[in-house]
């Protein structure tokens, strides 16, 4: 009895033991799914072609700068980078100020149709981008806004505002009406309360949906590619695409061109990356 009685524990544990061990495995292999293809390209980035062909996944030898020098030394890294800044910078300006607005109204008025209204505007999250690209194209061509940034950020403020009214507003309905009611008291205007009071406090969620403004602006291909015909006007992704026809041959320094264009949405999303955490775990526990 005594035997059996100590040996019952070890099955719990023993699963406990498997499950912990096929999540870590699981979780290297993702990492390394994503890692290996960026060291990959940062190494090739300082090889020459040559190389690439005899030693594809070995140390460069000798290590060739030529490759990374090139492309911070040239106006064709340097414009569309820019570009996407602006853009990326102005489509979260925009979507954030259009959306807290509407996700005040949403959270703390109560009116008729409100519900329905806000699922109107959560349906948005089923609508592929895809599907309006001809519409949309046609709709920017007629108020002259091809070649114009307004035309990629207009539309991608639009597309990105039923995520982020969904955010704000659950964090919104979060604060307590006392908060709220004593501003009143103290002779507080609604818009004096949502400006003063609620975007203070709400820091946390607009720095996770301004982070994930700039990071889908950035990543826009498809958007660009139809708006922009003028090349001063081309962004990050489409400078890589035009990079890669001119330079096919060349592929180590198309790899450099890459990794160039990925540091700077790296950078950034490392130094948001706990804010952007934090503000969705508090926008999940708080609504």
């Amino acid at each position: 009895m005594s035997a059996a009685t100590h040996a019952r524990p070890a099955g719990p544990g023993r699963r406990k033991l498997i499950r912990s061990t096929v999540l870590h495995a699981t979780v290297i292999a993702l990492g390394a799914f994503i890692v290996v293809p960026i060291v990959y390209g940062v190494l090739g980035g300082f090889k020459d072609t040559g190389q690439l062909s005899t030693n594809p996944f070995g140390l460069p030898d000798p290590w060739n700068f030529q490759n990374y020098a090139d492309i911070l030394k040239s106006s064709f890294f340097w414009r569309p980078l820019l570009n996407s800044t602006f853009i990326a910078i102005a489509t979260a300006l925009l979507v954030v100020a259009v959306s807290a607005m509407a996700a005040f109204i949403f959270a703390r008025f109560a009116f008729r149709g409100r519900e329905l209204l806000f699922t109107l505007f959560a349906t948005g999250l089923m609508f592929p981008f895809a599907v309006a690209i001809l519409p949309l194209f046609v709709l920017l061509r007629m108020l002259g806004l091809l070649d114009n940034p307004l035309g990629v950020i207009l539309p991608q403020a639009a597309f990105g505002m039923p995520m982020t009214i969904i955010i704000l507003r659950t964090f919104f309905r979060s604060i307590p009406r006392e908060v709220e009611e004593a501003a009143t008291l103290d002779g507080c205007s609604a818009f004096g309360f949502f400006w003063r009071i609620l975007l203070p406090m709400a820091r946390p969620a607009i720095a996770t949906v301004s982070v994930i403004a700039i990071v889908t602006s950035w990543n826009n291909f498809f958007l660009p590619l139809v708006v922009f015909n003028d090349v001063d006007w081309w962004t990050i992704p489409l400078g890589v695409q035009q990079f890669n026809g001119q330079y096919t041959e060349d592929t180590a320094r198309v790899l450099a061109y890459v990794v160039l264009a990925m540091v700077p949405a790296l950078a950034f999303y490392s130094i948001a990356e706990r804010q952007l955490i934090g503000g969705l775990t508090a926008g999940a526990t708080k609504g």
